[in-house]
Protein backbone atom coordinates (compact mmCIF):
# COMPACT_ATOMS: atom_id res chain seq x y z
CA UNK A 1 0.00 0.00 0.00
CA UNK A 2 0.89 3.32 -0.78
CA UNK A 3 3.01 5.71 2.21
CA UNK A 4 0.32 8.12 2.99
CA UNK A 5 2.33 11.26 3.96
CA UNK A 6 1.00 14.68 6.12
CA UNK A 7 2.57 18.34 4.45
CA UNK A 8 2.03 21.06 6.76
CA UNK A 9 2.61 24.84 5.08
CA UNK A 10 1.48 28.06 5.33
CA UNK A 11 2.30 28.76 1.91
CA UNK A 12 0.15 27.35 -0.75
CA UNK A 13 2.42 27.22 -3.50
CA UNK A 14 4.91 25.23 -1.40
CA UNK A 15 2.24 22.60 -0.61
CA UNK A 16 1.08 22.47 -3.85
CA UNK A 17 4.52 21.85 -5.00
CA UNK A 18 5.41 19.11 -2.36
CA UNK A 19 2.20 17.48 -2.97
CA UNK A 20 2.75 17.26 -6.90
CA UNK A 21 6.39 16.03 -6.12
CA UNK A 22 5.20 13.31 -3.97
CA UNK A 23 1.92 12.05 -5.79
CA UNK A 24 4.55 11.59 -8.74
CA UNK A 25 6.31 9.19 -7.18
CA UNK A 26 3.05 7.47 -5.92
CA UNK A 27 2.68 8.20 -2.37
CA UNK A 28 -0.45 9.04 -0.96
CA UNK A 29 -0.55 13.01 0.55
CA UNK A 30 -2.89 15.28 2.75
CA UNK A 31 -2.04 18.84 3.26
CA UNK A 32 -2.57 21.21 6.63
CA UNK A 33 -1.98 24.65 6.64
CA UNK A 34 -1.83 25.26 10.54
CA UNK A 35 -1.02 23.32 13.96
CA UNK A 36 -4.61 23.17 14.74
CA UNK A 37 -5.16 21.37 11.15
CA UNK A 38 -2.17 19.20 11.41
CA UNK A 39 -2.73 18.17 14.47
CA UNK A 40 -6.16 17.15 13.80
CA UNK A 41 -5.15 15.30 10.25
CA UNK A 42 -2.20 13.63 12.75
CA UNK A 43 -4.93 11.85 15.22
CA UNK A 44 -7.23 10.97 12.89
CA UNK A 45 -4.91 9.34 10.97
CA UNK A 46 -1.80 8.15 11.62
CA UNK A 47 0.43 9.09 8.50
CA UNK A 48 3.75 7.25 7.80
CA UNK A 49 5.76 10.61 7.23
CA UNK A 50 5.06 14.61 7.98
CA UNK A 51 6.69 17.29 6.10
CA UNK A 52 6.63 20.16 8.43
CA UNK A 53 7.24 23.79 8.22
CA UNK A 54 8.84 25.29 11.10
CA UNK A 55 7.77 28.89 10.48
CA UNK A 56 3.65 29.31 9.93
CA UNK A 57 1.85 32.33 9.73
CA UNK A 58 -2.00 32.78 11.71
CA UNK A 59 -0.85 29.50 13.58
CA UNK A 60 -1.47 28.70 17.44
CA UNK A 61 1.99 26.61 17.68
CA UNK A 62 5.03 27.41 15.58
CA UNK A 63 6.62 23.97 13.73
CA UNK A 64 8.89 22.74 16.61
CA UNK A 65 5.50 23.10 19.04
CA UNK A 66 4.10 20.89 16.49
CA UNK A 67 6.54 18.67 16.57
CA UNK A 68 6.96 18.14 20.04
CA UNK A 69 2.96 17.37 20.21
CA UNK A 70 3.55 14.92 17.37
CA UNK A 71 6.35 13.11 19.27
CA UNK A 72 3.97 13.35 22.52
CA UNK A 73 1.11 11.44 20.46
CA UNK A 74 3.63 8.83 18.96
CA UNK A 75 7.22 9.16 18.48
CA UNK A 76 7.45 7.03 15.69
CA UNK A 77 6.38 8.47 13.12
CA UNK A 78 9.28 10.23 11.12
CA UNK A 79 9.47 14.08 11.18
CA UNK A 80 11.27 15.94 8.17
CA UNK A 81 11.63 19.54 9.20
CA UNK A 82 11.94 22.57 6.11
CA UNK A 83 12.62 26.37 7.03
CA UNK A 84 12.90 28.89 4.36
CA UNK A 85 14.84 30.85 7.26
CA UNK A 86 16.55 27.77 8.75
CA UNK A 87 19.70 28.27 10.94
CA UNK A 88 22.29 25.89 12.25
CA UNK A 89 20.90 26.65 15.86
CA UNK A 90 17.39 25.79 14.35
CA UNK A 91 18.30 22.26 12.71
CA UNK A 92 19.96 20.98 15.48
CA UNK A 93 17.09 22.08 17.93
CA UNK A 94 14.35 20.13 15.72
CA UNK A 95 16.91 17.14 15.69
CA UNK A 96 17.00 17.36 19.22
CA UNK A 97 13.50 17.31 19.57
CA UNK A 98 13.14 14.32 17.08
CA UNK A 99 13.02 15.35 13.88
CA UNK A 100 14.48 12.91 11.32
CA UNK A 101 16.02 15.40 9.23
CA UNK A 102 15.78 19.20 8.22
CA UNK A 103 16.07 20.99 4.55
CA UNK A 104 16.33 24.21 3.64
CA UNK A 105 14.10 26.70 1.04
CA UNK A 106 14.67 26.27 -1.85
CA UNK A 107 14.93 22.49 -2.19
CA UNK A 108 15.70 20.45 -4.90
CA UNK A 109 12.77 17.65 -5.67
CA UNK A 110 15.54 15.00 -6.07
CA UNK A 111 16.60 15.98 -2.66
CA UNK A 112 13.17 15.79 -0.96
CA UNK A 113 12.19 12.54 -2.26
CA UNK A 114 15.81 10.61 -0.84
CA UNK A 115 14.98 12.00 2.50
CA UNK A 116 11.34 10.89 2.51
CA UNK A 117 12.51 7.43 0.96
CA UNK A 118 15.44 7.49 3.77
CA UNK A 119 12.95 8.59 6.96
CA UNK A 120 10.12 5.82 5.74
CA UNK A 121 12.67 2.86 5.66
CA UNK A 122 14.17 4.07 8.73
CA UNK A 123 10.83 3.95 10.79
CA UNK A 124 10.45 0.55 9.09
CA UNK A 125 13.70 -0.68 10.34
CA UNK A 126 12.86 0.85 13.63
CA UNK A 127 9.72 -1.29 13.81
CA UNK A 128 11.64 -4.28 12.72
CA UNK A 129 13.94 -3.88 15.54
CA UNK A 130 11.96 -3.36 18.45
CA UNK A 131 9.28 -6.03 17.17
CA UNK A 132 11.97 -8.24 17.16
CA UNK A 133 13.19 -7.67 20.87
CA UNK A 134 9.49 -7.85 22.00
CA UNK A 135 8.87 -10.80 20.19
CA UNK A 136 12.19 -12.99 20.10
CA UNK A 137 12.22 -16.00 18.52
CA UNK A 138 9.01 -15.09 16.79
CA UNK A 139 8.44 -18.00 14.24
CA UNK A 140 6.89 -16.64 10.72
CA UNK A 141 7.11 -19.99 8.73
CA UNK A 142 4.54 -23.49 9.22
CA UNK A 143 7.62 -26.53 9.40
CA UNK A 144 6.19 -29.87 8.12
CA UNK A 145 5.93 -31.76 5.19
CA UNK A 146 2.32 -33.22 6.26
CA UNK A 147 -0.68 -33.02 3.68
CA UNK A 148 -2.52 -31.02 6.68
CA UNK A 149 0.30 -28.55 6.97
CA UNK A 150 0.71 -28.26 3.39
CA UNK A 151 -2.49 -27.85 2.84
CA UNK A 152 -2.81 -24.97 5.08
CA UNK A 153 -0.03 -23.61 3.88
CA UNK A 154 -1.54 -23.83 -0.14
CA UNK A 155 -4.55 -21.72 1.95
CA UNK A 156 -2.20 -19.07 3.66
CA UNK A 157 -0.60 -18.27 0.28
CA UNK A 158 -3.73 -17.77 -1.65
CA UNK A 159 -5.38 -15.56 1.09
CA UNK A 160 -1.81 -13.54 2.00
CA UNK A 161 -2.32 -11.20 -0.61
CA UNK A 162 -5.78 -10.35 -0.78
CA UNK A 163 -6.59 -8.69 2.25
CA UNK A 164 -9.19 -10.25 3.28
CA UNK A 165 -9.89 -10.77 7.61
CA UNK A 166 -9.11 -14.44 8.58
CA UNK A 167 -10.33 -16.42 11.67
CA UNK A 168 -7.52 -19.10 12.49
CA UNK A 169 -8.78 -22.34 14.80
CA UNK A 170 -7.26 -24.45 16.54
CA UNK A 171 -5.71 -26.11 19.95
CA UNK A 172 -3.50 -24.07 22.11
CA UNK A 173 0.45 -24.08 21.31
CA UNK A 174 -0.94 -25.77 17.66
CA UNK A 175 0.79 -22.94 15.90
CA UNK A 176 -2.22 -20.11 15.62
CA UNK A 177 0.13 -17.16 15.88
CA UNK A 178 2.72 -18.55 13.29
CA UNK A 179 0.15 -19.02 10.91
CA UNK A 180 -0.96 -15.41 11.46
CA UNK A 181 2.76 -13.92 11.06
CA UNK A 182 2.76 -15.75 8.11
CA UNK A 183 0.10 -14.54 6.43
CA UNK A 184 1.12 -10.78 7.15
CA UNK A 185 4.40 -11.80 6.24
CA UNK A 186 3.35 -13.01 3.01
CA UNK A 187 0.98 -10.51 2.46
CA UNK A 188 1.43 -6.28 1.03
CA UNK A 189 1.56 -5.22 4.60
CA UNK A 190 4.76 -7.36 5.34
CA UNK A 191 7.03 -3.65 5.59
CA UNK A 192 4.08 -2.44 8.02
CA UNK A 193 3.41 -2.85 11.81
CA UNK A 194 2.56 -6.88 12.95
CA UNK A 195 0.95 -6.09 16.07
CA UNK A 196 -0.76 -8.49 18.63
CA UNK A 197 -3.40 -8.62 21.34
CA UNK A 198 -3.66 -11.57 23.92
CA UNK A 199 -7.41 -11.18 24.87
CA UNK A 200 -6.90 -14.41 27.47
CA UNK A 201 -4.38 -12.75 29.23
CA UNK A 202 -5.75 -9.01 29.05
CA UNK A 203 -7.50 -7.70 31.97
CA UNK A 204 -11.05 -7.33 30.78
CA UNK A 205 -10.93 -3.85 32.66
CA UNK A 206 -8.12 -2.66 30.19
CA UNK A 207 -9.79 -4.04 27.05
CA UNK A 208 -10.61 -0.88 25.07
CA UNK A 209 -8.18 0.97 26.69
CA UNK A 210 -5.81 -1.18 24.72
CA UNK A 211 -7.92 -1.32 21.63
CA UNK A 212 -8.65 2.13 21.32
CA UNK A 213 -6.23 4.02 23.48
CA UNK A 214 -6.61 6.66 25.65
CA UNK A 215 -7.74 10.06 24.95
CA UNK A 216 -5.02 12.89 26.89
CA UNK A 217 -6.12 14.24 30.07
CA UNK A 218 -6.16 18.17 30.60
CA UNK A 219 -3.41 18.51 31.98
CA UNK A 220 -1.23 16.61 28.57
CA UNK A 221 2.23 16.37 30.52
CA UNK A 222 0.69 14.44 33.16
CA UNK A 223 -2.15 12.24 31.27
CA UNK A 224 -0.50 11.80 27.47
CA UNK A 225 -2.47 10.58 24.50
CA UNK A 226 -1.85 7.08 24.44
CA UNK A 227 -2.23 4.98 21.29
CA UNK A 228 -4.30 1.40 21.64
CA UNK A 229 -3.26 -1.40 19.45
CA UNK A 230 -5.40 -0.64 16.52
CA UNK A 231 -4.01 2.56 15.91
CA UNK A 232 -0.12 1.34 16.49
CA UNK A 233 -1.23 -1.45 13.49
CA UNK A 234 -2.51 1.45 10.95
CA UNK A 235 -1.60 0.26 7.81
CA UNK A 236 -0.32 -3.35 8.73
CA UNK A 237 -2.08 -6.36 10.69
CA UNK A 238 -3.40 -6.49 14.04
CA UNK A 239 -3.76 -9.80 15.61
CA UNK A 240 -6.99 -10.62 17.90
CA UNK A 241 -5.34 -13.67 19.69
CA UNK A 242 -7.74 -16.07 21.45
CA UNK A 243 -10.65 -13.86 20.11
CA UNK A 244 -13.65 -15.37 22.08
CA UNK A 245 -11.88 -14.16 25.72
CA UNK A 246 -12.54 -10.92 24.57
CA UNK A 247 -15.98 -9.02 26.90
CA UNK A 248 -18.99 -8.88 25.46
CA UNK A 249 -19.53 -4.95 25.92
CA UNK A 250 -15.91 -4.63 23.79
CA UNK A 251 -16.90 -6.97 21.17
CA UNK A 252 -19.89 -5.13 20.38
CA UNK A 253 -17.34 -1.94 19.96
CA UNK A 254 -15.19 -3.74 17.80
CA UNK A 255 -17.72 -4.49 15.46
CA UNK A 256 -18.39 -1.13 14.97
CA UNK A 257 -14.49 -0.37 14.51
CA UNK A 258 -14.55 -2.90 12.01
CA UNK A 259 -16.82 -1.66 9.76
CA UNK A 260 -16.36 2.27 9.53
CA UNK A 261 -12.99 1.54 9.51
CA UNK A 262 -12.29 3.81 12.48
CA UNK A 263 -13.07 4.38 16.71
CA UNK A 264 -12.44 7.09 19.30
CA UNK A 265 -10.40 7.03 22.10
CA UNK A 266 -11.55 5.88 25.83
CA UNK A 267 -12.34 9.70 26.82
CA UNK A 268 -12.26 11.24 23.79
CA UNK A 269 -14.76 12.58 20.70
CA UNK A 270 -11.80 12.51 17.97
CA UNK A 271 -12.81 10.24 15.06
CA UNK A 272 -9.41 8.15 14.63
CA UNK A 273 -9.23 6.52 11.27
CA UNK A 274 -7.50 3.59 10.35
CA UNK A 275 -6.15 0.99 7.64
CA UNK A 276 -5.71 -2.40 9.57
CA UNK A 277 -6.29 -5.62 8.58
CA UNK A 278 -7.99 -7.98 11.34
CA UNK A 279 -6.57 -11.68 11.82
CA UNK A 280 -8.54 -13.43 14.62
CA UNK A 281 -7.36 -16.64 16.77
CA UNK A 282 -9.72 -18.86 18.64
CA UNK A 283 -9.05 -22.42 20.77
CA UNK A 284 -12.99 -22.70 21.05
CA UNK A 285 -16.30 -23.63 19.38
CA UNK A 286 -17.51 -20.18 18.23
CA UNK A 287 -20.62 -21.73 17.26
CA UNK A 288 -21.14 -22.85 20.77
CA UNK A 289 -20.16 -19.61 22.42
CA UNK A 290 -22.40 -17.90 20.15
CA UNK A 291 -25.61 -20.57 20.94
CA UNK A 292 -24.31 -19.89 24.62
CA UNK A 293 -24.41 -16.20 24.34
CA UNK A 294 -20.66 -15.20 25.12
CA UNK A 295 -19.63 -14.99 21.80
CA UNK A 296 -21.62 -12.11 19.18
CA UNK A 297 -22.77 -13.78 15.82
CA UNK A 298 -22.14 -10.33 13.72
CA UNK A 299 -18.56 -10.42 14.80
CA UNK A 300 -17.94 -13.62 14.34
CA UNK A 301 -18.50 -12.76 10.40
CA UNK A 302 -16.68 -9.89 10.46
CA UNK A 303 -14.33 -12.40 11.39
CA UNK A 304 -14.57 -15.11 9.41
CA UNK A 305 -13.96 -14.21 6.28
CA UNK A 306 -11.72 -16.34 5.45
CA UNK A 307 -11.52 -19.31 8.38
CA UNK A 308 -8.51 -21.30 8.46
CA UNK A 309 -7.36 -24.45 10.89
CA UNK A 310 -4.40 -25.55 12.60
CA UNK A 311 -4.03 -28.78 13.07
CA UNK A 312 -3.09 -30.65 16.52
CA UNK A 313 0.37 -32.20 16.52
CA UNK A 314 -1.07 -35.66 17.16
CA UNK A 315 -2.49 -35.36 13.90
CA UNK A 316 0.23 -34.93 11.86
CA UNK A 317 2.47 -36.54 13.82
CA UNK A 318 4.86 -37.12 11.15
CA UNK A 319 6.54 -33.50 11.21
CA UNK A 320 7.44 -33.87 14.96
CA UNK A 321 11.10 -35.04 13.70
CA UNK A 322 11.24 -32.02 11.58
CA UNK A 323 10.02 -29.67 14.30
CA UNK A 324 11.97 -31.30 16.93
CA UNK A 325 15.06 -30.91 15.20
CA UNK A 326 14.63 -27.46 13.88
CA UNK A 327 13.98 -26.45 17.69
CA UNK A 328 16.96 -28.10 18.50
CA UNK A 329 18.87 -26.22 16.10
CA UNK A 330 17.29 -22.26 17.59
CA UNK A 331 17.59 -23.45 21.00
CA UNK A 332 21.62 -24.21 20.89
CA UNK A 333 21.87 -21.04 18.91
CA UNK A 334 19.86 -19.09 21.55
CA UNK A 335 21.92 -20.23 24.56
CA UNK A 336 25.11 -20.45 22.96
CA UNK A 337 25.13 -24.49 24.17
CA UNK A 338 26.09 -27.10 21.13
CA UNK A 339 23.74 -28.95 19.64
CA UNK A 340 22.62 -32.70 20.17
CA UNK A 341 21.88 -35.39 18.05
CA UNK A 342 17.76 -36.82 18.38
CA UNK A 343 18.70 -40.45 17.52
CA UNK A 344 15.68 -42.26 15.41
CA UNK A 345 14.37 -43.81 18.91
CA UNK A 346 13.93 -40.89 20.61
CA UNK A 347 12.10 -39.70 17.52
CA UNK A 348 9.85 -42.21 17.25
CA UNK A 349 9.03 -41.98 21.25
CA UNK A 350 8.36 -38.15 20.37
CA UNK A 351 6.16 -39.56 17.48
CA UNK A 352 3.97 -42.09 19.46
CA UNK A 353 3.20 -39.33 22.44
CA UNK A 354 -0.16 -37.15 22.00
CA UNK A 355 1.19 -33.81 22.67
CA UNK A 356 -1.54 -32.38 24.74
CA UNK A 357 0.29 -28.68 24.44
CA UNK A 358 1.11 -29.12 20.65
CA UNK A 359 3.97 -27.56 19.42
CA UNK A 360 4.03 -25.49 22.51
CA UNK A 361 4.85 -28.11 24.34
CA UNK A 362 7.33 -29.87 21.56
CA UNK A 363 9.47 -26.77 21.75
CA UNK A 364 9.69 -26.92 25.55
CA UNK A 365 10.75 -30.33 25.53
CA UNK A 366 13.68 -29.59 23.06
CA UNK A 367 14.85 -27.12 25.35
CA UNK A 368 14.44 -28.97 28.43
CA UNK A 369 16.87 -32.34 26.87
CA UNK A 370 19.03 -29.50 25.37
CA UNK A 371 19.96 -28.65 29.02
CA UNK A 372 18.93 -31.48 31.59
CA UNK A 373 19.27 -34.54 29.14
CA UNK A 374 22.24 -36.75 30.65
CA UNK A 375 25.74 -36.93 28.67
CA UNK A 376 28.15 -34.84 26.90
CA UNK A 377 27.10 -32.62 23.80
CA UNK A 378 28.54 -35.67 21.36
CA UNK A 379 26.26 -37.79 22.81
CA UNK A 380 23.24 -38.70 21.15
CA UNK A 381 19.67 -38.09 23.60
CA UNK A 382 18.35 -41.66 24.21
CA UNK A 383 14.90 -42.36 24.61
CA UNK A 384 15.46 -43.56 28.50
CA UNK A 385 16.81 -39.33 28.72
CA UNK A 386 12.92 -38.66 27.96
CA UNK A 387 10.65 -37.41 30.69
CA UNK A 388 8.89 -40.29 31.84
CA UNK A 389 5.17 -39.07 30.65
CA UNK A 390 6.56 -39.18 27.03
CA UNK A 391 9.24 -42.04 27.36
CA UNK A 392 6.11 -44.08 28.32
CA UNK A 393 4.30 -43.39 25.30
CA UNK A 394 6.59 -45.14 23.78
CA UNK A 395 6.07 -48.15 21.74
CA UNK A 396 7.51 -51.47 23.31
CA UNK A 397 9.95 -52.09 20.25
CA UNK A 398 11.76 -49.07 21.65
CA UNK A 399 12.49 -49.86 25.31
CA UNK A 400 15.16 -52.22 26.24
CA UNK A 401 13.67 -54.36 29.07
CA UNK A 402 12.43 -55.68 25.94
CA UNK A 403 15.29 -58.16 25.36
CA UNK A 404 14.71 -60.25 28.31
CA UNK A 405 11.39 -61.32 26.93
CA UNK A 406 12.74 -61.69 23.72
CA UNK A 407 15.46 -64.21 25.02
CA UNK A 408 13.44 -66.36 26.37
CA UNK A 409 11.53 -66.92 22.91
CA UNK A 410 11.90 -69.38 19.85
CA UNK A 411 13.73 -67.51 16.64
CA UNK A 412 10.59 -67.65 14.84
CA UNK A 413 8.25 -66.13 17.73
CA UNK A 414 10.81 -63.83 19.29
CA UNK A 415 11.29 -62.09 15.08
CA UNK A 416 7.11 -61.99 14.60
CA UNK A 417 7.50 -60.24 18.38
CA UNK A 418 9.98 -57.47 16.97
CA UNK A 419 8.21 -57.14 14.01
CA UNK A 420 4.53 -57.14 15.37
CA UNK A 421 6.26 -54.00 17.65
CA UNK A 422 8.31 -52.36 15.01
CA UNK A 423 5.52 -52.11 12.26
CA UNK A 424 3.07 -51.32 15.40
CA UNK A 425 5.48 -48.07 16.01
CA UNK A 426 6.07 -47.29 12.44
CA UNK A 427 2.32 -47.44 11.55
CA UNK A 428 1.87 -44.85 15.21
CA UNK A 429 4.43 -42.09 13.45
CA UNK A 430 2.59 -42.12 9.97
CA UNK A 431 -0.85 -41.68 11.49
CA UNK A 432 -2.08 -44.76 10.31
CA UNK A 433 -1.05 -44.24 6.83
CA UNK A 434 -0.11 -47.85 4.93
CA UNK A 435 1.29 -46.02 1.96
CA UNK A 436 3.49 -43.88 3.86
CA UNK A 437 4.49 -46.21 6.44
CA UNK A 438 5.36 -48.80 3.61
CA UNK A 439 7.46 -46.34 1.93
CA UNK A 440 9.88 -45.89 5.44
CA UNK A 441 9.70 -49.85 5.84
CA UNK A 442 10.86 -50.53 2.53
CA UNK A 443 7.43 -52.73 1.51
CA UNK A 444 4.98 -53.06 -1.34
CA UNK A 445 1.83 -51.79 0.21
CA UNK A 446 -0.21 -54.96 0.18
CA UNK A 447 2.90 -57.02 1.12
CA UNK A 448 2.96 -54.29 4.32
CA UNK A 449 -1.54 -55.43 4.38
CA UNK A 450 -0.86 -59.05 4.29
CA UNK A 451 2.06 -58.96 6.94
CA UNK A 452 -0.20 -56.79 9.07
CA UNK A 453 -3.34 -59.26 8.83
CA UNK A 454 -0.50 -61.96 9.56
CA UNK A 455 1.06 -60.43 13.22
CA UNK A 456 -2.75 -59.76 13.79
CA UNK A 457 -2.03 -56.00 13.80
CA UNK A 458 -4.98 -54.09 13.69
CA UNK A 459 -4.70 -50.80 11.51
CA UNK A 460 -7.42 -48.51 9.81
CA UNK A 461 -5.77 -47.18 6.34
CA UNK A 462 -5.94 -43.33 6.81
CA UNK A 463 -5.50 -41.67 3.54
CA UNK A 464 -3.78 -38.30 3.43
CA UNK A 465 -6.49 -35.37 3.12
CA UNK A 466 -7.16 -34.12 -0.61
Amino acid sequence: MAHDILIVDDEPDIRALIEGILSDEGYDTRVAQNSDAALTAFRARRPSLVILDIWLQNSRLDGLGILEAMQRDDASVPVVMISGHGTIETAVQAIQQGAYDFIEKPFKSDRLLLIAERALEAARLKREVSELKLRAGAETELLGASPQIAQLRGAIERVAPTGSRVLIAGPAGAGKEVAARMIHAKSRRAAEPFVALNCATLNPARFEEELFGVEAGADAQAAPRRAGVLERAHGGTLLLDEVADMPLETQGKIVRALQEQGFERVGGATRVKVDVRVIATTNRDLAAEIAGGRFREDLFYRLAVVPLRVPALRERREDVPVLARHFMARSAETSGVPARELSEDVLAAMQAYDWPGNVRQLRNLVDWLLIMAPGGAGEPIRPEMLPPEVGSAAPAALKLDRSSEIMTLPLREARELFERQYLEAQLLRFGGNISRTANFVGMERSALHRKLKFLGVQAEDKAAPA
